[in-house]
């Protein structure tokens, strides 16, 4: 596995947030944040795929959905 050294600034608020989601999950602030990022991508993927499947159904489905509008 490759890594990257990188450096994060923060606010004061967002280091306070980031010190007790760690302690919340059990973990250092890396992991925390390693944690989030991950979280956050899977969330946008699933959504953008939602989105797509939402957009087919309305198209596959659009003069059934204009009749059952009415």
């Amino acid at each position: 596995m490759d890594s990257m050294a990188m450096t994060l600034r923060l606010t004061e608020e967002q280091e306070r947030a980031l010190a007790m989601l760690a302690e919340a999950q059990g973990v250092s602030k890396h992991e925390a944040v390693v944690r989030a990022i991950g979280e956050a991508a899977a969330r946008r993927v699933r959504d953008d795929r939602v989105r797509a499947l939402s957009e087919e159904g309305r198209s596959r489905y659009a003069s059934l959905l204009d009749r059952l509008a009415q």
